[in-house]
């Protein structure tokens, strides 16, 4: 078999497998990057060569190993240029001197911790082919890198990206990646030289390179960004132009002596951050590099790691003594510069956690340490198993650290605070995740129906969660997300523009944040809330039998309150109401619904629809909606009627009556609790054939008070 043919197999198999693994640990809520280095661990002699030797040789022989390795380093020059594209100096304004602080004390107390442990590693990994200033430089190194784009995708994740935590990490990090970056170039010079006085002209160089690049480059990459501005696209010759520029300073650095990645990186540093030249260009960019360079980059790693290396108990002890320092060393340095420069002992813990994340960034480190011999194939593996567990356990610190509960209460809204003075209890809160402003108008104009205005004390809250399906894409980087929540945010505000009447609007408090399981975000805000009801609209789902099931399904078997779901059939007027009625728990649900949407409008009338059938009489109101009934004032009580229709079929009886009314509401049907993805024949055939907007209602808590604020005094309790 051909090289070609074997490298095109390799390619195909290792883009495969990446996805798959990756995709797995995005469901574990991790990110992507990690799935993808485990799937390149998989390919190497760790596992593939373990368990099938002859086929991994046969797949991966050793003359194709170098074509692996030249795409691997073609992706990693574009990666690190969309790396310095993405620094973006804003991360740099506001508690600049404490970022400093913080940063270098996060990065010189595991630089010394690992230089010491160097002490240790030297005799036992390495050899005297490698000076021993060169493999402590370089072991510090690789225990003090943060990796900024995981710990931004990771903030943006958790919505902190506005939070002084947020900031203060997005800072840190920035600052520690130029410093690491730094460091990381003398080591690789003096590794190169084997001598410091050896390195200082490949340092020299180095800095008028620097120089040269943040004057003479910038200035001309100025040009180019006004060009962009004039023609308004990014053109195929101005791409060309950004490219070969990012292939020539990668050539420059190495012939300097330092890493060709270092000159790309570079160039995306320097680079104007024009808005519309930097995503257009990211996103042409960051598509072929993260799908399918990096994937081979991933597995070029794996196939130097060899977990079995480690088969001594000794060596594990090695092995957790590397982690022990890593972690450690950024943690308490971090902490404890946190909290000098006055940060909450939570604040200063989480920021701690965030600067352990090492990710994508440490793997790149550690190959050019391998390639160049400073580290062994041993110490390799433990590096990698250390970038794997630091990245691994930085979301679920965080959680554990600083949970979402803490992060909505340090980000509560003005608007939520002056609600909050006037009675909490007495706040009757609605949850309406909107997926998209422009069509679900109807949605919310129910809400605010069902809120009511004053002298009902009311808030919905349109909720709005976007997410984010891949990882190092550009829109998860924080300025960018920012961006894209404004533009969320702007159209919500259009929505809440068109809802009648006037006075009701500011009563809407729309709620835009980064999620990643819209479901389970629903619920848990709903939960953080304290929202009274959730009401979502009705959609189809793509892949389900179900008329209720998808993300409609998801929210109802894990919302923690009362859900109402609402099929638009666009109509504008909200004065005739239907209640097909069965007495349930669901159906007194929908009747609280409607008496509160009658409250607010004195020209809505409601029919509470009962069927008898030849042998069975028409079901009874339940004793506890009789008593509510007592307790209405009159002028709402004449305008609610109870006709009793002869009929077989109770569903088609309903069906008719919806043909002379605005909105019909139903309440789950008894399979409700056994079926999970649905709520019952009975609704979901209303879903279809219901002639009128259909409100379906599922009861969750027996205590929670639709009727307060219209009954004040009424000991109702359903």
């Amino acid at each position: 078999m051909s090289s070609i043919v074997l490298v095109l197999l390799q390619v195909l198999l290792v883009i495969g497998l990446s996805r798959l693994v990756g995709l797995g640990f995005r469901s574990l809520r991790q990110p992507l990057v990690i799935g993808e280095i485990v799937a390149g661990i998989m390919l190497g002699p760790s596992l593939f060569g373990l368990v099938a030797p002859e086929v991994a040789a046969t797949l991966f022989p050793p003359e194709t190993i170098p074509f692996l390795n030249i795409l691997s380093q073609v992706g990693l020059i574009f990666f690190m240029f969309l790396i310095g594209l993405e620094l973006n100096p804003r991360y740099l304004q506001g508690q600049l001197e404490v970022a400093i602080l913080t940063s270098h004390v996060s990065i010189v107390v595991p630089f010394s911790l690992g230089a010491l442990l160097a002490l240790l590693l030297y005799p036992l990994v390495s050899n005297d082919s490698v000076s021993f200033t060169a493999f402590a430089l370089f072991l510090g190194s690789a225990m003090s890198i943060t990796a900024f784009p995981v710990l931004a995708r990771i903030i943006t994740e958790n919505n902190l990206q506005g939070s002084r935590l947020g900031t203060l990490a997005l800072t840190c990090a920035a600052v520690d990646d130029v410093t690491a970056w730094c460091l990381l170039a003398a080591a690789i010079a003096v590794t190169r030289t084997n001598s410091m006085i050896a390195a200082l002209p490949t340092l020299i160089f180095s800095a008028l390179y620097i120089a040269f690049m943040v004057t003479v480059g910038r200035s001309f990459l100025k040009r180019l960004s006004k060009h962009y501005d004039r023609t308004g696209k990014l053109t195929q010759s101005l791409l060309a132009s950004i490219y070969m520029g990012v292939v020539a300073s990668a050539l420059i650095t190495e012939v300097i002596g330092i890493h060709l990645i270092f000159g790309a990186f570079l160039l995306g540093a320097v680079m104007p951050k024009n808005d519309g030249l930097t995503r257009e260009l990211a996103l042409k960019t960051e598509d072929f590099v993260l799908t399918f360079l990096l994937p081979i980059f991933f597995a070029y790693s794996g196939l130097r790691t060899q977990i079995g290396l480690l088969n001594t108990p000794g060596l594990w002890l090695l092995c957790g003594a590397v982690l022990l320092v890593a972690i450690g060393g950024k943690y308490i340095g971090t902490y404890v510069a946190g909290r000098v420069c006055g940060l909450q002992q939570r604040e200063a813990s989480a920021l701690g956690w965030l600067m352990n994340t090492r990710g994508l960034t440490e793997l790149i480190v550690l190959n050019i340490g391998l390639s160049l011999g400073v580290i062994s194939p041993l110490l390799f593996t433990m590096l990698v198993i250390m970038a794997l567990v630091t990245t691994f356990m930085t979301s679920p610190l965080l959680e554990w650290t600083y949970s979402k509960d803490l992060i909505r209460q340090d980000l509560v809204e003005p608007a939520e605070i002056a609600e909050a003075a006037i009675d909490p209890a007495m706040i009757y809160r609605i949850l309406v995740p909107v997926a998209n402003p422009s069509t679900q108008q109807g949605l919310v104009q129910l809400a605010v129906a069902i809120a009511g205005t004053e002298p009902l004390r009311a808030v919905v809250h349109p909720l709005n969660l976007i997410q984010l399906d891949q990882d190092y894409v550009f829109e998860s980087m924080p300025a960018e997300a920012e961006r894209i929540v404004a533009k969320q945010q702007a159209q919500l505000q259009e929505l809440i523009q068109s809802l009648e009447p006037v006075s009701a609007q500011s009563l809407v408090h729309p709620i835009v944040r980064i999620g990643h399981d819209v479901a389970r975000e629903t619920a848990l805000i709903a939960s953080i809330d304290q929202a009274d009801l959730v009401l979502v609209g009705w959609h189809r789902p793509a892949f389900s039998d179900n008329r209720l099931g998808g993300r409609v399904g998801q929210i109802l078997s894990t919302a923690k309150t009362d859900v109402a779901v609402f099929v638009d059939r666009h109509s504008k007027k909200l004065e005739k109401l239907l209640v097909p009625y069965i007495a349930n728990i669901h159906n007194d649900l929908g009747l609280e619904l409607a008496l509160r949407i009658m409250v607010s409008n004195p020209n809505c009338y409601l029919t509470i629809l009962r069927v008898a059938s030849n042998d069975q009489q028409p079901s009874e109101l339940s004793y506890e909606f009789r008593s509510v009934m007592q307790q209405l004032p009159t002028d709402l009580r004449d305008r609610i009627t109870f006709p009793v229709l002869e009929s077989s079929d109770f569903l088609q009886a309903a069906v008719e009556a919806s043909k002379s009314v605005d909105l019909t509401i139903a309440g789950a049907s008894r399979e409700w609790g056994i079926e999970r993805q649905t709520l019952g024949y009975y609704t979901d055939q209303l879903a279809v054939h219901c002639q009128s907007s259909l409100l379906i209602t599922r009861r969750y808590s027996k205590v929670t008070p639709h009727l307060t604020s219209i009954l004040p005094y009424s000991s109702y309790s359903p």
